[in-house]
């Protein structure tokens, strides 16, 4: 005789079961955890003008007598440029003279010599084209420390990565080639010149104000990149948590100084960039 208790538990048992089968067949993705599309850069336009021609290699020289500076760029030394052909005018003159150039912001700005800072595009017939990111697939340019949206970098990094790839224009002189953490005095060499240098991080130390990221164990001989205090939760708030970089392959990019050994001041978050995908 089946007892019904029992027989009552082994139906509740199979219930659950198939009820468990069919909520999992037909299961869909919570969207909260779904991966998010990149946010857009917030550009705005605000002129449109005809280009005269280039002052230097990020600089554009419109007919009514205006100097922009394009942002999202570092170029070498005018004297420097000469002597490996990138980073003087001529590359920039011919993508702009004579042509009508989109002008857009992330807020009205200029720099110190009254320049116009802005991003330039021109028209092509399937869309608009950055000018910064055709310089830097060239070459003729590198990406600078930006001083503004994360998500308006991927671009000129991705472009940055084909000419770094095919040793194009800069990278292709020893003096801003890509420069190994694992070679302080390599990178010491460049002293007082914007770089990149790539490595993995050994360890993140804090002491007084500045927070320490090691890519050797003798700060008074391995390369050092520091980050200010008062600055770490600029890069919290853009996901870079300074503690999570130990162990991480990282680039930073910036102006090398010397303190023992050579080092980096990191003050944006978008002078770091975390290489290893984890």
């Amino acid at each position: 005789m089946v007892d019904p208790i029992e027989l009552g538990k082994s139906l509740h048992r199979r219930i659950t079961l198939v009820a468990g089968l069919i909520a999992a067949a037909y299961q869909f993705p919570d969207p909260a955890s779904a991966a998010s599309p990149p946010p857009p850069c917030p550009l705005t336009f605000f002129a449109e003008a005809r280009a005269q021609g280039a002052v230097d290699g990020r600089t554009i020289l419109l007919a009514d007598g205006r100097e922009v500076r394009l942002a999202g760029i570092e170029i070498p030394a005018t004297e420097e440029a000469r002597t490996m052909g990138a980073g003087d005018a001529q590359a920039l003159h011919a993508l702009v003279a004579g042509k009508d150039i989109v002008l857009k912001h992330l807020k009205p700005a200029t720099d110190r010599y009254g320049r116009l800072v802005a991003w330039g595009f021109r028209r092509t017939p399937v869309g608009e084209e950055s000018l910064a990111a055709l310089l830097l697939a060239k070459g003729h340019a590198r990406v600078a420390i930006p001083s503004g949206e994360r998500a308006c970098m991927g671009t000129l990094l991705a472009a940055e990565r084909v000419a770094r790839a095919g040793k194009l224009g800069l990278w292709g002189d020893p003096r801003y080639e890509l420069k190994r953490a694992q070679n302080p005095g390599e990178i010491a060499a460049a002293r007082g010149r914007f770089s990149l240098v790539e490595g993995p991080v050994l360890s993140v130390r804090e002491s007084g104000g500045v927070i320490y990221v090691n890519f050797g164990r003798r700060w008074t001989e391995d390369f050092t990149v520091t980050i200010s205090k008062r600055n770490e939760r600029l890069f919290t708030a853009a996901g870079l948590v300074p503690k999570v970089l130990q162990g991480r392959r990282v680039s930073i990019r910036g102006v090398v100084e010397e303190r023992g050994g050579p080092w980096i001041e990191a003050t944006r978050p978008e002078q770091i960039e975390i290489l290893d995908g984890n």
